[in-house]
């Protein structure tokens, strides 16, 4: 079910408001007239982004939370109430990562991904749902990733926590339309590698500087694919070419796509810089970290890579096309 009002006159709560997707979706629906609520740690870079969605004819509410706090979420609800009156939507955003091999990751580094990423979906979640249905009823979107269908290496706890929040989504989605909440709709967001600092704040054990593996897609693409599903919801929306393709791949033909993925990302994330270990912005946040992008300065790299992936992807596309033939072909 959709919003019950028009996007100009809905209140949308956002986690991870102060950098990459978050910033670009709360520009997209300032620009559409929707109060916003902006919720990260950093209150500094949300006062910015918030001064920046009044300038498109906005209001915005900044209310600093840590996402972990079942209880701090629980205020970010009561706050957006208490000057909006009410919430129409809300997205989960917030999320980090560590990169390094499992068993070379600091479990305390595992834990706060796992607490971040999945337990700040599931305290959103559960603080946002009596308050849509008090609305009359909303859209919940989870913004998760492709690594919520598919895998790649060094980023086992990312890949656990975001296959973790598509699950969560389809159990929530099941449990509210046999209890006659169907007037609210939870879906879930898969992106491809998007152009953000989440590269750039990620804590880092693998030796190597980070890359984000092409294509890289802009978090624009991402902030309309969220309004679309705001006006329209459905269970699922990918948001990149090749996180579709990916995923179609990987349905089809698991082991020859997980190994496929695994090469490609492997050498295509780690670049060829030498780093000591690094816990990022994991448990500190970045005071300036409300740009949308984070790999800027290195646009020709990304452009050469992105042509690279396009031709590993069509072999393996190629690949997958001819052994669903071969299979068809043998059955009786």
């Amino acid at each position: 079910m959709p919003l019950t009002r028009s996007l100009s006159d809905a209140t949308v709560v956002i986690t991870g408001a102060s950098s990459g997707i978050g910033v670009a979706t709360a520009y997209a629906l300032a620009r559409r007239g929707a109060d916003v609520v902006l919720a990260a740690r950093t209150e500094s870079a949300l006062r910015r982004v918030a001064a920046y969605c009044r300038e498109l004819g906005a209001e915005a509410l900044v209310v600093p939370t840590d996402v972990t706090d079942p209880e701090a979420v629980g205020r970010l609800a009561e706050r957006a109430v208490a000057e909006f009156g009410r919430i129409d939507a809300w997205i989960n955003n917030a999320a980090v990562g560590t990169v390094g091999l499992f068993d070379e990751i600091p479990l305390a580094e595992f834990r706060r991904v796992v607490d971040v990423n999945l337990l700040g979906t599931v305290y959103g979640t559960r603080a946002a749902l009596p308050w849509l249905g008090a609305a009359g009823g909303g859209v919940l979107v989870n913004n998760a990733s492709v690594l919520a269908e598919v895998a790649m290496p060094y980023q086992s706890a990312y890949n656990a926590t975001k296959h973790a929040i598509r699950g969560l989504a389809d159990t929530v989605r099941q449990e509210l339309r046999v209890t006659g909440r169907g007037n609210i709709s939870i879906c879930t967001v898969l992106p491809a590698t998007i152009d953000t600092p989440f590269f750039r704040h990620a804590a880092n054990h693998s030796g190597r500087e980070l890359t984000p593996p092409p294509p890289v897609y802009p978090p624009e693409m991402v902030a309309e694919t969220i309004v679309k599903l705001l006006r329209r919801p459905r269970r699922e929306a990918y948001a990149g070419g090749a996180a579709r393709l990916i995923g179609l791949q990987w349905r089809l033909a698991p082991a020859l796509a997980e190994r496929v993925l695994g090469w490609y990302t492997a050498r295509t994330q780690l670049g060829p810089g030498v780093r000591a270990d690094s816990t990022g912005g994991l448990f500190t946040p970045d005071a300036a970290a409300e740009r949308t992008d984070g790999w800027s300065g290195r646009r020709g790299q990304v452009l050469r890579l992105s042509a690279a992936v396009g031709l590993a992807a069509g072999t393996a596309a190629g690949a997958v096309a001819a052994i669903s033939r071969r299979t068809r072909g043998a059955r009786p």
